[in-house]
């Protein structure tokens, strides 16, 4: 009996820690748990796990996608913003994107009702690696801003402070 109660309480903490821990970007490497982007991206941790963000590239055909989703990247989060404005340095060049929501008949949503939103641009095509700035998002009441990443890295993690 001592020993099943060991382990009912090895698994109530196991689980009570791994969703809570600090973590900062997609793979959520330092805290032991990790969620898979859905669409095999570059996925971005908004707010301690309040909301997440998947950058997939498709490079021949120059399109970048960006898939709002939910807390654990549980599934698609729609946002009331048209547009998302990025700012990107490629080799040193600075470009920007402005990503536009999408229509989707199947699940109803439309510009300013969508977790979808797009961008094309001949440098994508070309592009292995870029640095980012997201100038602002708002996902479930909570606003983001100047919002830094690499593509195809993700979130560079803050240094632990002691």
């Amino acid at each position: 009996m001592k020993i099943l109660l060991a382990l009912s309480c090895a698994g109530v903490l196991a689980c009570g820690v791994g969703c809570g821990q600090s973590q900062s970007s997609a793979g959520h490497g330092r805290g032991g748990h990790h969620h898979e982007p859905p669409h095999g991206g570059t996925a971005i941790d908004l707010g301690n796990e309040a909301a997440h963000l998947e950058f997939v590239l498709d490079a021949a055909a120059g399109k970048l996608t960006c898939y709002v989703l939910k807390p654990h990247m549980s599934g698609s989060q729609r946002i009331t913003q048209e547009t998302l404005e990025l700012a990107a340095t490629v080799a040193g060049k600075p470009e920007t994107l402005t990503l536009k929501a999408v229509a989707n008949a199947a699940t109803g949503e439309q510009a300013g009702d969508s977790s979808q939103f797009e961008a094309q641009a001949d440098w994508l095509k070309t592009a292995k690696s870029f640095d980012v700035e997201l100038k602002k998002i708002s996902v479930r009441g909570k606003d983001y801003s100047a919002l830094k990443f690499n593509f195809p890295k993700g979130v560079t993690p803050e240094p632990v402070k002691k």
